[in-house]
């Protein structure tokens, strides 16, 4: 009899699964063949057709239409997705191996996108169970409004409550506003510690929702003295500012928290999320350099507290670093129709992406997305650079003229970036940040050509 002698130093980090759709190609085989047959009976029944153009213009329809769809099944007949293995992870490496990630969260509206929301993905994103020294969480404000820089105060601070909470009883769901509603809630543990504990944290969100509806429900004010934390949102126009970089956590035992409004110019277009993410990009260059980076929409919570850990089995998996230069998760929606009758949820689109998957790997959804620095800095997966190799010239003509930006960019393409833990205080670094978030920095660089994310 064999011994398997397998553990979890052997066993794989990931793995691709592929599907057994063979149920799905017939019904497309079938699809095909009324395509075809149709195509033949129009042809054949050319010689009896007395209006010659609309004919032509049917047949034309039909067979551009038959092409698409042969192009889709191509896409569509094998289908994969990848496995991962946290537990096996944590078997095989320690907390202080794994890479620091900056973390960026989109928002352009407090009422188009409601703060309560973007508060929620946030608080998902902080809780999550992954070293808190190695996480730095940036909220870009397209909107530049004293309603979002408060309601991100506040959430930090509720932040200092939920995040042990969620990691003391193993909370599965940590966006509140869904953890609060699910009727099983109250049931992960029957212990009265926990009963007073869930009966706290429930009011202490009741509080800060109230909070947040109470300021955004009327004129925001606030004193516009020198003094105030809200003195740089004095008389602002969203579309015509100065860049606003405020650290509102450091070094708390949370990840760190940083608020951004970069600069706006009438006379300069920003180029919305595009330039948005550029500008975090840059600005987390500066102050926090992670190798890895993950940007999420402001309404997309994390539904798994280890998707980091989920995310590092892809890191850590592969062999070879050309393997890979970004991975994603698949959006999923809650409380939405059984049936999907407007197709919103993009079942079918899924479909698609787990066919491409199998053909190339997955393209860039906009979203749930971790990027490797230096790809993003238009270096490929498996290259370096020797530190006295690259000229600052060079590095003048691609990331522009802050020194800061400058050496962080070096740093990332030799692949000798400091940690986060050893770098400089991030207050120190805001002058420089501010610098980067110009609404002009880009120009005659790089930036947004051959070093962009979107």
């Amino acid at each position: 009899m064999a011994i398997n002698t397998q553990d979890s130093t052997c066993l794989p980090l990931q793995e691709k699964i592929v599907y057994n759709n063979k149920t799905a190609r017939a019904i497309e085989l079938v699809i095909l063949a009324f395509l075809v047959s149709m195509l033949v009976y129009r042809v054949v029944s050319f010689k009896d057709q007395e209006h010659s153009l609309p004919w032509f213009l049917a047949l034309l329809c039909e067979l551009w239409f038959t092409f698409i769809w042969i192009l889709t099944v191509c896409i569509k007949w094998n289908q994969c997705s990848t496995k991962t293995y946290p537990d096996r992870l944590l078997k095989r490496l320690n907390e202080f191996e794994f890479p620091t990630i900056d973390i960026f969260v989109t928002t352009a509206d407090p009422i188009l996108e409601p703060c309560i929301i973007t508060m929620n993905t946030i608080l998902s994103l902080l809780a999550v169970d992954y070293p808190a020294d190695k996480l730095a969480l940036y909220l870009s404000d397209d909107a530049c409004s004293p309603l979002i820089y408060y309601s991100l105060v506040e959430t930090t601070k509720f932040a200092k409550l939920w995040v042990p909470f969620c990691k003391k009883y193993n909370i599965q769901v940590r966006a509140p506003f869904r953890y609060f509603t699910c009727k099983s809630s109250r049931l992960e543990d029957v212990s009265l510690e926990f009963q007073h504990e869930w009966k706290t944290m429930k009011n202490e969100y009741d509080g800060l929702y109230n909070k947040i509806e109470v300021a955004s429900q009327r004129p925001f004010t606030f004193t516009c003295d020198h003094n105030s934390d809200f003195a740089d949102f004095c008389d602002v126009n969203r579309s015509d500012h100065p860049a606003i970089i405020k650290v509102i956590s450091e070094s708390t035992g949370l990840p760190h928290v940083i608020y951004i409004s970069r600069e706006k110019n009438p006379q300069h277009h920003h180029h919305y999320k595009a330039g948005a993410m550029n500008v975090l990009t840059r600005v987390s260059g500066v102050m926090t350099n992670a190798p890895l980076m993950l940007n999420v929409d402001c309404d997309m919570y994390a539904n798994n507290p280890q998707v980091f850990l989920h995310a590092m089995c892809i890191v850590f998996g592969h062999k070879n670093d050309q393997d890979w230069g970004f991975f994603e998760f698949p959006q999923a929606f809650y409380d939405g129709l059984k049936d999907d009758p407007f197709g919103n949820q993009l079942d079918n689109l899924y479909y698609v992406e787990n066919g491409i998957a199998a053909l190339q790997g997955p393209f860039y959804g906009g979203s749930n997305c971790f990027h490797r620095r230096k790809v993003i800095y238009g270096l490929s997966p498996n290259d370096k650079i020797k530190t006295g190799s690259i000229r600052n010239e060079d590095l003048h003509k691609v990331f522009g003229k802050s020194y800061e930006m400058r050496e962080s960019a070096a740093q990332i393409l030799s692949g000798s970036n400091a940690k986060i833990e050893n770098r400089k205080s991030l207050s120190s670094l805001i002058e420089a940040a501010i610098h980067v978030a110009g609404c002009t920095y880009d120009y005659g660089t790089d930036w947004g050509k051959k070093v962009n994310v979107y």
